[in-house]
């Protein structure tokens, strides 16, 4: 693991982003999408030291077992927000212990490499250099930032309304009894999940501002 020129400070939330090389599609069907999200899921956990491909042998009964007993254990950091996208993947994450980002994206990275290289008969690396951040330092920006997490599936064509993309944590946002709990949002943000819908569709079409941000923000990610 290539050590980071920037150190990332505990307690500190950052927006993380990782792109595929040269924009190459790593996420092609609903399962890789799911297996995606269930390493983002175990990972984030400190005790979870299963390399995945073994844990999913597992029966059911002892995979379940082996959640259970994570849920109230400590984790590395704490996944705000998320989206993937065919060709790369957006993040906020709140970093709990000393490289726990780093160390997470590692893990996440390196073990959905494994799999998708094997699935599709491919070797080498799949992303594209280390993960970029940019520390996310006031409550406004943190919202606005979800928010633009939220709509890129629909600023990219790829569905007309952010509930329809099944791969990002919006639903959970507007639906806390969807039955996802990924995310750890705590009080971070004073809006119920009608304001937030509302909040995030009243941008939905505003294709030049959601562009600007993104450059702005690509443009200050650290390496």
């Amino acid at each position: 693991m290539q050590v980071r020129k920037d150190e990332l400070v505990n307690g500190q939330i950052y927006h993380v982003f990782s792109r595929s090389i040269a924009g190459f599609v790593v996420f092609n069907t609903s399962d890789e999408y799911a297996r995606m999200i269930d390493l983002l899921d175990l990972f984030r956990y400190r005790n979870f030291t299963h390399k995945y491909a073994i844990y999913k042998k597992l029966t059911v009964n002892s995979q379940i077992a082996i959640r259970e007993n994570l849920i109230n254990s400590e984790r590395s950091v704490e996944i705000i927000a998320y989206c993937i996208m065919p060709t790369h993947i957006h993040l906020v994450l709140k970093q709990i212990e000393s490289e726990g980002i780093s160390k997470f994206l590692a893990k996440v990275l390196n073990s959905y490499s494994r799999y998708f290289n094997t699935r599709h008969k491919r070797t080498g690396p799949l992303w594209e250099g280390r993960f970029k951040s940019v520390l996310v330092d006031r409550d406004e920006q943190l919202l606005h930032l979800t928010r633009y997490l939220h709509l890129n599936p629909t600023s990219a064509g790829l569905v007309d309304n952010p509930e329809d993309w099944d791969y990002s944590s919006y639903n959970e946002y507007i639906d806390p009894s969807s039955g996802q709990n990924l995310c750890d949002v705590g009080d971070l943000f004073d809006l119920s999940p009608d304001q937030y819908q509302l909040f995030v569709n009243e941008r939905k079409d505003d294709q030049k501002t959601l562009s600007l941000i993104k450059a702005v923000l690509i443009d200050n990610y650290s390496g």
